[in-house]
């Protein structure tokens, strides 16, 4: 027998119960998709179930005691959450909506006028509208081929970790690798085997690395892992792994066609490389061409450049 899919989950977060059992009835009345309603009735309930996850959609009451919902979504939005968020409020006023959209609702929706119909279509509208707001912000911060992150969410990654180690007084570390000789293999092999080449090194430096390290293209075969709260001993030790696991297994670009490929890699970390005229990337970069011209398949670390 088939396995039937999951229904999907939405969060009401409400401080009047007697909302939850309106919304609980209005659900069951739906013509097309049911969804499962869970309710929470605090703020401080609300923020961390939405943060949680699991939800697709989230129903978020403006009156949450002392602090509104416009509180929360800008506070939820803040730390990362992407859930589809329809406010509900009993005022009804331009004022409001405006409000409620410059924060980051996709919808508003005012209590005394809320039916099945409208609120079913609020929903297949929010979850639609996030879908595509999704793939627009994957479109913007992945890089196409790969599917790595591209070089301007690298920026950004790299600073929000540059801000954080300030904070925390921690080590981070940048790791930059390039694939020797490249361009021969798009001059010989064609571009769909660079391609390939390109492909495959993503997988491998992505099956190399930690969970909480970012891995992203930067250029054209060069690449770049965010390393955050990692001492430069450690990195080092990731790029040789990196290295050598290139370096041991040709890659197969064709039927019956495997060509070896190996990697130049420059380590840096934060702060011992750091100084008033060289960042992280300077000094990353800076090992890197000394990996380059000091005869390439190689991991040098800043300060022995």
């Amino acid at each position: 027998m088939a396995e039937q899919s999951q229904t999907r989950k939405i969060l009401l977060i409400d401080d009047d119960r007697m909302q939850f059992r309106v919304t609980q009835q209005l659900f069951k009345t739906f013509r097309g998709e049911q969804y499962d309603l869970d309710w929470a009735s605090t703020y401080e309930e609300g923020i961390e179930k939405l943060m949680g996850g699991g939800y697709v959609a989230c129903l978020l009451d403006y009156q949450l005691g002392p602090r509104d919902g416009l509180v929360l979504i800008r506070e939820a939005i803040g730390r990362g959450c992407r859930v589809p968020i329809i406010f509900l409020t009993a005022e009804s006023g331009e004022k409001v909506d405006i409000e409620a959209m410059n924060a980051g609702a996709l919808d508003y929706l005012v209590k005394g006028e809320i039916n099945a119909r409208m609120l079913e279509r609020s929903l297949r509208y929010a979850l639609k509208l996030g879908d595509t707001l999704q793939e627009l912000r994957r479109l913007a911060t992945r890089d196409q081929l790969t599917g790595l992150f591209n070089r301007r969410e690298f920026e950004r990654i790299l600073q929000e970790q540059k801000t954080q180690a300030a904070d925390a007084r921690t080590e981070f570390s940048l790791v930059l690798v390039d694939i020797d000789h490249f361009k021969r293999v798009n001059d010989q092999h064609g571009h769909p085997a660079g391609d390939e080449v390109l492909r495959e090194l993503a997988r491998r430096l992505l099956g190399a690395v930690r969970g909480n390290d970012q891995v992203a293209r930067i250029g054209g075969e060069e690449f770049a892992i965010t390393m955050p709260g990692t001492p430069k001993t450690a990195a080092l030790a990731v790029a040789r792994r990196l290295a050598e696991a290139v370096r041991s297994r040709p890659v197969r670009v064709a039927e019956g066609l495997e060509l070896p490929v190996t990697l130049s890699v420059g380590v840096a970390s934060h702060p011992v490389d750091v100084t008033a005229k060289t960042d992280i990337v300077m000094a990353a970069d800076k090992a890197l061409y000394a990996a380059k011209t000091g005869g390439r398949d190689r991991v040098v670390a800043a300060g022995e450049a």
